[in-house]
Order: structure tokens, then C-alpha cells, then sequence
């Protein structure tokens, strides 16, 4: 098999994407191929912390921030025409980078502009529709033609999910009818063959993550409050260009963890304080952990799979204004741990024929 050579691409949008894409990456190399990550900011310093004998390329695309209060939505469907430039601005870019770097294949996360028609191209999202509060509702099927719009885009599109029932995304996944080209790739997750932990002491790990300025909020919020409890707890902020270490009483805050580091940490923990991101969910369900999710402000997706689980039974779900770690203490126990089964065999079959057909 010819040693092709694939581009990465995740989207700027805290590091979940990114982090989601390592256990792609690693066996797209285990199967021979070269791989190079196309990113820029955190995403790229995570990505290059995790493998450090990579190739990269800074490759700027379109880089939302969360508004201080409000609907994330909102805001997105105001910025719909500097979005569109974006998008425009990166297709183009994606022809002068896979001609010089002779790419290929590309394996776009959630990067809209990055097909091409001479290049065969991947993208992967685990949301095939798109939550909108309740006063755009009636923007949704807009948004979701919009969406599908792009995803044809591509030869293929992957869904790290399951296909049925037993599933971590919801509707967002699995409401409407999938395009032929879908492939659901099971969930991924930084901590494959990884084996679950099974006992947990009384550490709190709290992970922040996500664009700011909703980012630095988050930290503020959880450093307060966790430095006023008698009991030891961790907080990542989230920052992988930075290599900082802070004791604050009980508190140990680091600025960066990588995922080999931040593993014990998530084994011993009685329960993890976080976003309700899709990546760090596939990475808590995958280790069989309790959550406590605090979804980003205004962040429909977030708040839809913090709903979602809750439902479920197996996270608490607080507001950012109203987040209280005393309460949260007095109800993990009602909780069930997230759990999904996860099997790596799903994704290499999926990546295994989609190199073949490279040939």
C-alpha cells in the first residue's frame, strides 16, 4: 500500500476537535500513512504536543467567538456572511496547500471549505442537524440545509457515533435521515485501549475548554470555587501553549495536561467538572466516569447533550450563572457514570477502506 499522504484538518473551536482526531491519527499512521495536521492556535499546539514529530502547516480558517452573554446562535446567524467569506477564503487556501504539499486525501473536522474535487476528501461532524434556541427555531431547517449543503460537499462524511439507539449525540446524529455517503465511525476518543478504572477516590477534576471569552469565565468561576474546599481538586484550564503549575490551597491548576498526563488523573477522580462538549463526553463515557456538565452559555449543542444525558441519568447539568460545587457534591451520588461501548474496529474498518480506495 502506497504511503499516501492526508491532511488533517480540525476546526479552531477550543480543542475538542482536535483532540477527537488523535486516535484517527494514530491509526492512519500504524497503517502507513503520512500524516500532516493543517490548524492554527490551540488546536494545533494541542495537536503538536501529541505528536511531536509531526508535520505541520498554520492554516487559518474562520474562528467564532462566544459572546459574553446571549445566543451563541444568535450571534452565529448575524456573523452568517462573514462565516460564508471564511469558508470561501479556506477552499481556496486548500488548493495551494494540497498542490505544494502534494496531499492525497483530506480529513476535515467540521471545516465546511475543505473539499475538492480532485481530492478526496472526508468530514466529520456528529451534528447532521443543528440545535437553535427556541426564538430561531424556525431558522432551523435553514441551518440544516445549509449544513448538508456542505457536507455533499465531500466523498464521505463520518460520524463518530453509533448507528442505533444506544447513542451519545442524540438528535443531532440521528433525528433526520442520513445522506448515502454517511458512515457512522463509533465514538472516538483520545483514551482508546485504554482500560476503565474502577476505583475512584474523592478528587475533584474539573476541565475547562472552548473559545473565549466563555473560556476565562469558566476558569475564574472554577477556581473560586474550588479552592474553598477542604478536599483536594484539579482544574485544567485548557491553554497548551502554556506549561504552568498553580497551588492554590487545596487546588492544583495546570495550565495543560497532555492526554497520556491528564489520564490518571481522570481515573482517579470521583467525578469531572466540564463543558458538555461531544469530544469530552466521548472521552467520559469511554472511561466510564460521572459528570458534571456546565454547558457553555448560549451554546445550543452543548446545552441539548447536557439535557440529553440528564434525561439519561448519567450527568448533572447546571448553569454557568448558578453553578454551585456544594450542591453538585450533594447530588453526584443520584447519578449513574457515562458509558458507551466502545470499539476501535468500527474505525479501522471505516479507515482502512477509505485508504484502499486511495489506491
Amino acid at each position: 500500500m502506497k504511503n499516501h499522504r492526508i491532511l488533517v484538518c480540525p476546526l479552531n473551536w477550543g480543542i475538542g476537535h482536535a483532540s477527537r482526531c488523535v486516535p484517527i491519527i494514530n491509526f492512519l499512521q500504524n497503517e502507513g500513512a503520512e500524516v500532516i495536521i493543517a490548524a492554527e492556535g490551540r488546536p494545533l499546539e494541542f495537536l503538536k504536543k501529541e505528536f511531536p514529530n509531526i508535520e505541520t502547516i498554520i492554516f487559518k480558517g474562520y474562528t467564532p467567538r462566544y459572546p459574553h452573554v446571549g445566543s451563541m446562535a444568535w450571534k452565529m446567524f448575524w456573523s452568517m456572511f462573514p462565516l460564508l467569506i471564511g469558508i470561501w477564503k479556506e477552499h481556496w487556501r486548500i488548493r495551494k496547500i494540497v498542490k505544494v504539499n502534494k496531499i492525497d486525501a483530506i480529513i476535515s473536522d467540521n471545516r465546511f471549505g475543505l473539499w475538492r474535487w480532485k481530492t478526496p476528501s472526508v468530514y466529520i461532524t456528529h451534528q447532521l442537524m443543528i440545535k437553535t434556541p427556541w426564538h430561531l427555531k424556525l431558522a432551523e431547517p435553514f441551518l440544516f440545509l445549509f449544513h448538508r449543503f456542505f457536507v455533499h460537499r465531500f466523498d464521505r462524511c463520518w460520524v463518530p457515533d453509533q448507528a442505533g439507539e444506544d447513542n451519545l449525540s442524540g438528535d443531532l446524529s440521528h433525528l433526520y435521515p442520513v445522506p448515502a455517503h454517511v458512515e457512522f465511525i463509533g465514538p472516538l476518543s483520545r483514551f482508546e485501549n485504554i482500560k476503565i478504572s474502577t476505583t475512584n477516590g474523592n478528587l475533584i477534576l474539573a476541565l475547562v475548554s472552548g473559545p473565549e471569552p466563555q473560556r476565562s469565565i469558566f476558569e475564574k468561576l472554577l477556581r473560586k470555587q474550588l479552592s474553598e474546599l477542604d478536599q483536594p481538586s484539579i482544574l485544567v484550564a485548557g491553554i497548551p501553549e502554556e506549561t504552568t503549575v498553580e497551588t492554590i490551597k487545596n487546588l492544583t491548576v495546570y495550565s495543560h495536561l497532555p492526554s497520556n498526563e491528564l489520564l490518571p488523573f481522570i481515573q482517579k477522580a470521583a467525578f469531572v467538572i466540564c463543558r458538555s462538549g461531544y469530544s469530552t463526553l466521548m472521552d467520559l463515557a469511554t472511561l466510564n466516569k460521572k459528570a458534571v456538565f456546565i454547558p457553555t452559555p448560549g451554546q445550543t449543542e452543548q446545552e441539548y447533550l447536557a439535557e440529553f444525558h440528564e434525561k439519561n441519568g448519567t450527568c448533572l447539568r447546571y448553569s454557568q450563572k448558578y453553578f454551585d460545587i456544594h450542591k453538585a457534591l450533594r447530588e453526584i451520588g443520584k447519578i449513574k457514570p457515562l458509558t458507551v461501548y466502545y470499539n476501535p474496529k468500527q474505525l479501522h474498518a471505516v479507515v482502512r477502506n477509505f485508504l484502499r480506495s486511495l489506491e
